[in-house]
């Protein structure tokens, strides 16, 4: 690809972005400095900027930058949190959240996405990014709570483990609630002394969120 096309696509890329109503310019400089076509397969690279969601190994796939952009933002991010991500995938998430917050921690059940993951977010220079492998509905025991959790599939029920491991005072756990098979909601929830409050966002569709660390792969 020609490096002025190149361009164009990333100049369409990030306005597509703004027509659908991402507005924290923090969000959208992350979004315009992590190189998306970094984070997709080979085969899938003339397509890396646009709006669609793309598979990757594993039967996983990159989420469509929207959804990618919009639970970035509502996740309300600040340069001092910790973050938790459930679901590396590729990296890509974990390399935008690694703009805006100090420390991210993400876990994959996958060990070659894992691997590939570390690859990707330490050619672009995400230092601050951590993958472990290992079952996302545990999170990471043991570690202090972290201000904000973010989910990358859909769970039929909250894992009652991430909720315990969010910080109490203002925490939020962000993550797509659903059956495989049915609808899905992206949901907010904050953590408060009084309990947790509940958000329900947009419709959406990602893979199952599933238990264990994967046998094979």
């Amino acid at each position: 690809m020609h490096r002025d096309e190149s361009d164009t696509r990333h100049l369409e890329f990030l306005l597509t972005l703004r027509r659908r109503g991402i507005g924290d310019q923090a969000v959208l400089r992350a979004m315009g400095e992590v190189p998306r076509d970094r984070f997709v397969e080979l085969q899938h690279i003339d397509t890396a900027y646009a709006d669609q969601a793309l598979p990757i190994a594993c039967g996983q796939t990159i989420s469509q930058p929207y959804v990618v952009a919009t639970m970035t933002e509502q996740l309300r991010l600040r340069p001092h949190h910790r973050v938790l991500e459930i679901g590396t995938g590729s990296g890509y998430q974990a390399a935008v959240l690694s703009r805006l917050a100090r420390e991210v921690v993400s876990v994959e059940r996958y060990r070659t996405l894992a691997e590939h993951a570390r690859e990707r977010l330490r050619a672009v220079g995400a230092n601050n990014v951590e993958v472990i492998v290992g079952d996302g509905m545990l999170g990471v025991p043991g570690r202090v709570a972290f201000d904000r959790i973010i989910v990358t599939a859909a769970a039929a029920d909250v894992p009652q483990a991430l909720i315990d491991q969010l910080a109490d005072d203002g925490g939020i756990l962000l993550l797509p609630l659903g059956p495989h098979d049915g609808p899905q909601r992206l949901v907010r929830l904050t953590k408060t002394k009084d309990g947790v409050a509940r958000e329900d966002l947009i419709a959406v569709r990602f893979v199952p969120l599933l238990p264990g660390q994967a046998r094979e792969l």
